[in-house]
């Protein structure tokens, strides 16, 4: 069986303008920030028209790349309830993908900001009963031993709940093969902050570690044997791409208990270059530069089985949903806006810097479930 497995980071698909109070989301605050408006409820009318016509053509855009990665089943994350991801690919995606989904899951878990991992898959895959769907979002540092020292040190229980966002659970069973997913976003690097990817380490370390807990527990002695995916964004990268193509060894990424001697990451067998899904550009107030990198967040991980069975399965990244300042080839020289402005491989009425498909790129595996 030939299936082809996808994650994507769709970056906020929700049902709000606002995670909260007055935390507006990053799209409608630039132009929010240009106007003085002497009522409340005029700011917030023109805050919800603005969401709107912002969502309509990024949310295509989003759809075009899913698309594209023509993908049999979808991984996603930053979805905030069931009614939204239907809502999305009633009216965006099936407008324009040549697949129809159903089985959609999604179940609340414990981010602070209501955006959670859900799944989807062809209706035509697989009979409705053919498909479980289990929760650990209850699940404690405690209960899958993976509480230790640096945890305590920051001030985190035994008895806190492990996972940030969810490890959602997909078993799929057909009459002759069974696989199982193991849907997962990682604890944020608090967006790029100096010292945010060294301060939130330990909690992508000990998430990392929990899901091989769950996972050898729910197959036994046998789970390297099984067919098993782990794929979301985990927020853990070891190497990144500077400019120029360099690579740059950024240490422990936190998500090593999933990468050493557990599962494999196809997409090392791809050019190291080519080995990205996000771009970010920031100001070191440590350092007083202007930064810049490639790197790979977002994964599809196979069990040793899988992997055995592919060891050279077909990888796409879509990127053409990203906006124009971020530089489609790393190894390009050249960032300056006129190149980059001129680099049209991109989908219709994308932007400088919105609106974009996503901050993420998705992936798509293509493997044989053996």
């Amino acid at each position: 069986m030939r299936l082809r497995v996808g994650t994507f980071n769709v970056e906020n698909l929700v049902t709000r303008q606002r995670f909260g109070g007055a935390q507006r989301f990053g799209d409608t605050a630039a132009a929010l920030s240009l106007f003085n408006f002497p009522q409340a409820d005029q700011r917030d009318a023109v805050e919800q028209s603005l969401a709107v016509a912002l969502e309509d053509d990024k949310r295509q855009m989003t759809a075009l790349a899913m698309a594209e990665g023509a993908a049999d089943i979808w991984c996603l994350q930053e979805v905030d309830s069931l009614a939204s991801l239907q809502a999305f690919f009633a009216n965006y995606v099936h407008r324009i993908s040549d697949h129809r989904f159903g089985h959609f899951a999604l179940l609340n878990g414990n981010d602070r900001r209501g955006i959670e991992v859900a799944f989807a898959a062809r209706r035509d895959l697989i009979m409705p009963a053919g498909v479980t769907v289990t929760s650990h979002a209850d699940a404690t540092y405690g209960d899958l031993e993976v509480h230790d020292s640096a945890l305590a040190e920051a001030g985190i229980k035994r008895a806190d709940r492990l996972f940030n966002r969810d490890c959602l659970m997909v078993e799929m069973g057909w009459a002759d093969r069974a696989l199982t997913l193991f849907l997962c976003h990682f604890k944020s690097m608090n967006n790029g902050s100096d010292d945010g990817r060294a301060a939130t380490l330990p909690v992508r370390r000990a998430e990392a570690l929990g899901v091989t807990r769950i996972i050898k527990r729910h197959f036994g002695p046998g789970w390297r044997d099984a067919n098993w995916i782990v794929a979301g964004d985990l927020n853990g990268f070891r190497e990144a791409i500077g400019p120029r193509g360099a690579l740059q060894d950024e240490g422990p990424s936190g998500i090593e208990p999933l990468l050493d001697n557990f599962a494999t990451d196809p997409l090392a067998t791809l050019p190291q270059h080519d080995r990205w899904t996000h771009f970010r550009r920031w100001w070191s107030e440590a350092e007083g530069v202007l930064r810049e990198q490639h790197m790979q967040l977002d994964h599809v991980l196979l069990s040793p089985a899988l992997a055995a069975a592919n060891p050279a399965p077909r990888i796409d990244i879509i990127r053409r949903g990203q906006p124009y300042r971020v530089p489609l080839d790393p190894l390009n020289p050249d960032r300056s806006i006129a190149m980059l402005s001129r680099t049209a491989d991109r989908y219709p009425r994308v932007g400088w810097d919105r609106p974009k498909a996503s901050d993420h790129c998705p992936v798509v595996v293509e493997i044989t479930v053996p």
